[in-house]
C-alpha cells in the first residue's frame, strides 16, 4: 500500500499533504482549544465552503477558471475578518460571532450549490476529503500555508502564549492584543482551507480539537501538550489516510474515528496512571 503511495504522482502529493496538515491542525489547534475557540474552526469551515461553491458555480456558470481552492481561502480569511468585527460589535456577547458567521457560511453554501445545479463529485470530496483529489497545485498552496504558519508561530509563540492564557495581562504588558489576535485568525482561516482536500469541510475542525483533546490527557506542560497534538495529529491523518486508500472510502470519517481512538486510549492511559500513583502522606 505505501509502495502505491510513492509510484503514482497523486497519492504521493496526497501523502506530503497529509503530512503537513498533520502538524499544522494541531499546531495551531492547542492554541484555539486553550482560549476556548473550538467552535471557530467550524464556523470558517462552513465559510470556506462557500467559497468552493462559489469558485464552482462561477467556473460552470461563466466558464471563468477559478480555484475552488484558492476561493475557499479567500472566503475562509474574509470570515475571519468579519468575525473580529462582529466580537467588536457585540463585546459582551462575543461568542455570537461564531454562529452568525456559521449560518452564514452554510446559506451561502447552499445557495452556490443550488445554483451549480447541485452536487457534483467535487463539491463531494471537498466535503468529505478524498485520495485521489490532491493536486500538485493544492500542495504547493498546502506547503505555501505551513512555511507561513510556522514562521509566525517561531516569530510570535511567546506572545501569543500570554495573550491565550491571560489576556488582560497582556494587554497590561502593552502586547498588541487585537492584532495578534487577527493575525492568529487568519493562520487558522488559511490552515482550514488548505486541509479541505484531505480532512474535508465537516471534518476539519477535528484535526484542530482532537489530538489536542487527547494530547492534554498526557502531556504535563504547554510544550508537551503541542508535542504529543503533533504527534497524535501525524498518526491519525496518515492511518486515517492509507486506510481511506485501502478500502476505497473517503479518508475523512477515517482520520476522525482514528483520532477518537487515540483519544480514548489516552483517557484510558490516563486513568491507569491515576490509579498506580501512589498516595501521598
Amino acid at each position: 500500500m505505501m509502495y502505491d503511495f510513492f509510484q503514482y504522482d497523486f497519492l504521493r502529493y496526497a501523502l506530503y499533504t497529509a503530512l503537513l496538515i498533520g502538524w499544522l491542525a494541531p499546531l495551531l489547534g492547542v492554541f484555539i482549544v486553550v482560549r476556548r475557540m473550538s467552535f471557530i474552526a467550524d464556523a470558517l469551515s462552513h465559510v470556506a465552503l462557500a467559497g468552493i461553491a462559489f469558485g464552482m458555480y462561477v467556473e460552470k456558470k461563466f466558464s471563468i477558471p477559478v480555484q475552488p481552492l484558492q476561493a475557499g481561502m479567500a472566503f475562509s480569511v474574509l470570515g475571519s475578518l468579519w468575525i473580529e468585527r462582529l466580537r467588536g460589535v457585540y463585546k459582551q456577547y462575543q461568542e455570537l460571532a461564531i454562529p452568525i458567521l456559521m449560518s452564514l457560511g452554510i446559506g451561502l453554501g447552499v445557495l452556490f450549490i443550488s445554483l451549480a445545479d447541485g452536487f457534483s463529485t467535487d463539491i463531494f470530496s471537498y466535503l468529505f476529503g478524498s485520495v485521489s483529489a490532491v493536486s500538485r497545485q493544492d500542495f504547493i498552496s498546502v506547503l505555501v500555508v505551513a512555511v507561513v504558519v510556522a514562521f509566525f508561530i517561531v516569530l510570535f509563540y511567546k506572545e501569543w502564549f500570554a495573550v491565550s492564557f491571560d489576556e488582560e495581562h497582556a494587554k497590561a504588558s502593552g502586547l498588541p492584543v487585537k492584532a495578534l489576535h487577527v493575525l492568529f485568525i487568519l493562520l487558522v482561516a488559511f490552515v482550514i482551507a488548505a486541509s479541505m482536500r484531505i480532512v474535508g469541510v465537516l471534518l476539519v475542525s477535528s484535526m484542530m480539537t482532537l489530538p489536542v483533546a487527547a494530547a492534554m490527557r498526557i502531556a504535563k506542560s504547554f510544550r508537551q501538550t503541542i508535542i504529543w497534538s503533533i504527534l497524535f495529529g501525524e498518526f491519525a491523518i496518515i492511518t486515517g489516510l492509507l486506510l481511506a486508500y485501502d478500502l476505497n472510502i473517503a479518508p475523512g470519517g477515517t482520520i476522525v474515528l482514528v483520532s477518537v481512538f487515540l483519544l480514548i486510549v489516552a483517557q484510558g492511559w490516563r486513568r491507569t496512571q491515576l490509579r498506580t500513583k501512589p498516595l501521598s502522606v
